[in-house]
């Protein structure tokens, strides 16, 4: 583990009680609120106990600490250089991340250390000025509930504008894409953030204005024939859905998985990345789809 748990739970936890000792500000109700804040729900039942039998030689029975100094939790040299990696990555950048005290520290990994499967070519351009500046306007927008206009070409490349609430960015592993969905309204609208030609803040709204858009939710239902850890990688894969699974036999199972409408083209592609493992039962509107794009894929061949 590249961040303890003890490390980055419990002693920030104490850390943090004694720096409220050396301010002269701690009870045993301060106690609890800190535990309750920086380490695990059961922590009470063994950080409180330990403080008050001076298990631990930070503080004694009354409260009182024989530290002088404040507490600092610095971050190893393996912890730098992963966060250091993460920096690398432009997606980190369109949120303004303070990379201050990381000069000269060696990334533990970089990008090219990858290789992505089953995701598209054409992810968003994260390094493009216009492309970061509507992403950072849209991050001032949600943060300061302000309205947007933006402009903007649809999926036929239509020029569209309005003004929006800015609700929620959404980001697309496999589509490696930031899209923006819209409130305010009785349904959401979705925008790819590429697709963006223009975008300015607007004056705040109002509190009631900000109507969380309804999402349309579908299910899809498919045998699933455990081979080659298909199993594991179908839990994996649709980690991010719910779905509910039965085993049938020792290597059939049934699953059913529920999706959002407007993801419907992208739940199709990741079953049908699954080949022969997965036999789709239900509903027959589903199964026309893969009948489709499967005489799609058999008439580019020929």
């Amino acid at each position: 583990m590249l961040f303890s748990e003890v490390y980055s739970a419990y002693f920030n936890a104490i850390a943090a009680i004694v720096r409220e000792v050396q301010r002269g500000e701690l009870t045993e109700k301060s106690i609890l609120q800190i535990i309750g804040d920086k380490a695990f729900s059961e922590s009470m039942l063994s950080i409180l106990p330990a403080i008050k039998k001076e298990e631990w030689l930070v503080m004694n029975s009354e409260l009182k600490t024989p530290i002088a100094h404040t507490p600092q939790m610095p971050l190893t040299i393996l912890q730098k250089r992963w966060l250091s990696a993460l920096l690398t990555d432009p997606r980190i950048a369109l949120f303004d991340v303070d990379a201050s005290g990381f000069a000269g520290t060696e990334p533990l990994f970089t990008h090219d250390d990858f290789v992505f499967f089953e995701r598209y070519a054409d992810g968003d351009p994260y390094t493009d000025e216009h492309y970061i500046a509507h992403f950072k306007i849209i991050l001032t927008a949600m943060r300061e509930q302000r309205r947007v206009h933006i402009k903007y070409r649809n999926r036929n490349n239509k020029m569209l504008h309005g003004q929006f609430i800015p609700y929620r960015l959404e980001y697309s592993a496999k589509d490696d894409k930031f899209r923006l969905e819209t409130a305010g309204g009785r349904y959401g609208a979705y925008i790819n953030l590429a697709r963006i030609d223009e975008c300015k803040l607007l004056a705040p709204y109002e509190p009631q204005a900000l109507i969380p858009p309804r999402r349309r939710e579908c299910r899809v239902a498919f045998s699933l024939l455990d081979e080659r850890n298909a199993l594991d990688r179908v839990m994996l894969h649709f980690s991010d859905c719910r779905k509910e699974t039965r085993k049938l036999d020792e290597r059939r199972y049934e699953v059913q998985l529920w999706y959002e409408a407007q993801d419907e083209t992208e739940i199709l592609i990741r079953i049908l990345s699954f080949g022969q493992m997965i036999r789709v039962t239900a509903p027959d509107n589903f199964i026309g789809l893969i009948k489709q794009r499967l005489a799609m894929q058999r008439a580019v061949k020929q």
